[in-house]
Formats: C-alpha cells, structure tokens, sequence
C-alpha cells in the first residue's frame, strides 16, 4: 500500500497566507524524510483558508527543496487554462526533476463563479463540456514532446510544448464523482478519488472507472488512490480535540461564511448554529481521527472496498505541529521506510 500527502497549504486564524507556504514546503521536507510517496498541492483562488493558488509554481520548489519523493498537483483546474500552458508548465518541470512529476487534473473551478470568470484569458471561458477535449488536447501535447507526434492531419501537428524531452509527468485524473472516473477510464489514465470530499458513490465510480478502463501508453491497468482526511494524535480524546478546528471550519463553510482555521479553543467555545449542528455529523464522516491505528485500520478498509492500492492523506489542524505530528504517526502505523539523508 502507498501511502502520501496531499496539502491544501491551510492558512490558520492569526497566521499569514506565506505563513501556510513556508509550512507547505516544510512539510514536503519531512513528508520525504518519512517515506511518504508523493507528495500533492492543491489549486484554490481567492480563498481566506488556503494559500495555494499556483500549483505549478509551487511544485517547482518543492522538488527544488527534495530529493526522491514525487511532487504534482491535486489538481490543476484545467478548464481555467489552455491545455498547450499546461503541457509547457509540466515539461518544464519534468525537466527540472525527471522521473518526479505528477499532473493530477480536476474539473471543478476551485473556486465562486466570479472568482472562475476574473481567471478567464478572454472573454469566452471553456465551457464544462469542453473538459474532455481540453484533456485529450493536454495528452496530445505532452505525447508530442515525448516523442510520439500529433497525427499528420491535425492543425497543431507543427505546435510542440516545450522544452521536449524524453520523460513526461504522469497524469492523473482526479474528482468525486462517476463523470470523472469515466473520463480517467476512457482515456486510459489513474484515478484518484477524492473520498475526502465526497464519500457517497465512491464505490460506484470506482467500480465504473474499473469497467470502463481502456488501457493506453499512460497506464496499462486500471489503476486507483484514494484522497482521504485523517488525524491522528496520540489519544482518540487529543485527535478529536484537534479535529474540532476543521469541523468549525467546513460547517461555516458550507453555511456560506468561509473563516481561516480557528484554534481547538475557539471552535471548542463556538456557539453553533441548528443548522451548522445538523452539517457536523455530515463533516465528521469525511475525516478519520483517532490514534494511528485507528486511522490505519479505517483507510485499509477503504482501500480494500474501492480496489485502491495508495491512499492521499489530507490533514488540516490548527498548528503545523500536530499536522506534522500526525503524518509522523500515520508514517509509522503503516510502517514506511524513512529516508536517509533527505536534507
């Protein structure tokens, strides 16, 4: 089982967005040195909660700050971009670190509709039906500079995404939902499910994406990860205590009032709505939190009910101490390798 990282760069109450940057790339440091596999930033724009807007710029760094552990993105929001851009960012960064990229692509906007229009390049934006083409397009590009050439008859047969070479990162697919895991499976591409954002239908689109998959020069065999949200601490009462912050955090969210990460103090005083107590048993399903064991224990059985063989870890705590210290301990219940001179 894999086992790696997927950091959304939180921003807590009193801190600063370079505040949530400088933990990020901090975290990706120890994340290698612990054994984790990969390591993933998320895209959102125009947020108080989370720092990372340019993914691409980002992994550039921390495949700059590390050594063996594989670095992307989870995800790029390709409908924002032009699908040549992001075939030239990733080139770019494969060449940087061979054999260390990864290109994890989503669907959703990544953030409110006006927010997804300013991001617009012009005045048309692609629509959602355009999103298989844009990745048809992408895979083209980055065939092309690696070596297998649009065919004779296409338009952009003399447009290469650069700089070429020899490599390519490897593409993901990534969402919550059934349309995506057939796009990943029509397309011959892994698949991640983003179970920490919407557990219901997993199975289903898994298993869709497992019927559908049609195997390409990109992946042979139906291949699936899991995003999951865990915390752990070293007692089921201090994860749970820790945990509050995020249950704050979603439950206003989903109420339309974003705030940054509150403390466990402020969000254990919260006074909270009816309606923001009717979303926490809803929030509380999508995070495991326990003792490590008790995380293990859940995410096996996860990954045993959707075919997956590598789980996304998400984890959002108030303080980088704890969220570091939870990545230790998940570390050492699924017994990974630590990495030697990882500095």
């Amino acid at each position: 089982m894999k086992i790696s990282v997927l950091d959304q760069s939180p921003i807590r109450k009193g801190g600063t967005p370079a505040d949530a940057i400088a933990e990020t790339i901090a975290l990706a440091k120890a994340s290698e040195a612990l054994g984790y596999h990969r390591y993933w930033v998320a895209e959102h724009h125009n947020s108080n909660s989370f720092a990372g807007s340019c993914p691409e710029i980002l992994i550039a760094r921390l495949a700059a700050e590390t050594k063996v552990i594989r670095v992307g993105s989870g995800g790029v929001m390709l409908s924002h971009y032009s699908p040549l851009k992001v075939a030239e960012q990733f080139r770019m960064l494969e060449v940087l670190a061979p054999g260390r990229i990864d290109l994890g692509l989503g669907r959703a906007p990544g953030s409110d509709q006006a927010t997804a229009q300013a991001l617009q390049a012009g005045p048309q934006a692609w629509g959602i039906d355009a999103f298989p083409s844009q990745l048809v397009l992408l895979r083209q590009f980055l065939d092309d500079s690696a070596g297998t050439p649009f065919p004779d008859n296409h338009p952009y047969r003399s447009i290469h995404a650069m700089p070429k070479g020899q490599g390519r990162p490897q593409m993901w697919m990534l969402g919550s939902g059934i349309h995506s895991a057939v796009y990943a499976a029509e397309l011959g591409l892994p698949f991640s499910h983003a179970h920490f954002i919407s557990p219901e239908g997993s199975e289903e689109a898994c298993a869709a994406y497992r019927h559908r998959f049609k195997p390409s020069a990109w992946c042979e065999t139906p291949t699936i990860s899991m995003g999951v949200a865990a915390l752990a601490a070293e007692s089921e009462d201090d994860a749970r205590k820790l945990a509050t912050s995020r249950n704050l955090w979603v439950a206003r969210l989903l109420t339309g009032r974003p705030i940054p990460f509150p403390s466990p103090d402020e969000a254990l005083a919260y006074d909270f709505t009816d309606q923001e107590r009717a979303l926490l048993q809803t929030v509380q399903a999508r995070s495991t939190v326990g003792t490590a064991e008790q995380v293990r224990t859940k995410f096996m059985d996860i990954a045993q009910r959707h075919g997956a063989d590598e789980l996304v870890v998400v984890t959002i705590t108030y303080d980088y101490a704890s969220r570091l210290r939870s990545y230790e301990l998940l570390a050492e219940a699924f017994g990974l390798k630590r990495v030697a001179n990882s500095d």
